[in-house]
């Protein structure tokens, strides 16, 4: 054997070891013949992480998502709806409870726009989706993370194109709802199918659009439907940081509209 291929062979097998001492994700798949499901299968139970929460209202959000069908999170910014939210989301799909995490919030953007941005659907949407995608990484893993999308069991889909959709087996957030219309959270809410947890969040303190907001209607209309519950979180459960609290009281304060 020549010492190129000696040396060519050496690194192959270099390469094949720093590969697979990286995060990784096994992959079972289905015998000949049997029907695929892409119900995501973690490989043991017990590493399953479970969200802990960072202060008493937080515990709480999380026990009325677990609890409830459709939940409404609502508060300022930096008190953790989407912590929360894709925690436990985090925490359905690996343990099979769900097959599908499913992201959505409308595509409106804050101050001037950015304009049209480059490339397919899902790359366009990708800016809007990476917030919540670095809080769904730090309980499940890059790697878990982006294989699960790679194999559609995390999907992040515009709010513009659900009409007509069902949800079944999956969990779905709105994120940013104080920018949709009525007629966009009507249509998102009647996606609801079987077995499905749906998360709302947003401030109604920050809309971006000139009509008036549908989160806001849509808290008039089913606050008291059954398996509904609204969730608010206030300035002192603000954990981001003690900085952003004092920003944020200040903006909102009396005299400073």
């Amino acid at each position: 054997m020549s010492r190129k291929s000696s040396r060519q062979k050496r690194e192959k097998q270099r390469y094949r070891q720093d590969y697979f001492e990286e995060e990784s994700v096994v992959i079972e798949l289905p015998p000949p013949g049997q029907h695929h499901s892409n119900r995501f299968k973690p490989p043991r139970k017990s590493s399953i992480p479970s969200i802990q929460p960072m202060n008493a209202a937080q515990a709480r959000f999380i026990a009325a998502i677990k609890a409830n069908i459709l939940t409404f999170g609502l508060g300022p910014a930096g008190t953790g709806k989407s912590y929360c939210t894709a925690g436990v989301a985090a925490e359905a799909l690996m343990r099979g409870d769900i097959d599908r995490i499913i992201f959505t919030r409308p595509a409106v953007e804050t101050g001037n726009s950015m304009g049209f941005l480059p490339g397919r659907l899902d790359e366009k949407f990708d800016p809007y989706f990476s917030a919540f995608k670095s809080c769904l990484t730090s309980n499940m893993g890059k790697g878990i993370v982006e294989c699960a999308v790679k194999n559609g069991n995390i999907a992040v889909e515009p709010l513009s194109y659900m009409r007509g959709k069902t949800f079944n087996r999956c969990f779905v957030v709105l994120d940013e709802a104080q920018n949709c219309t009525p007629e966009e959270i009507k249509m998102f809410m009647t996606r609801i199918g079987g077995h499905t947890t749906v998360v709302i969040n947003g401030d109604l303190t920050q809309s971006d659009i000139q009509c008036g907001s549908g989160l806001a209607d849509a808290l008039d209309r089913v606050h008291d439907v059954s398996n509904v519950h609204v969730h608010k979180f206030g300035y002192d459960d603000i954990v981001r940081s003690g900085i952003v609290k004092d920003i944020i009281m200040r903006y909102e304060a009396p005299g400073f509209a």
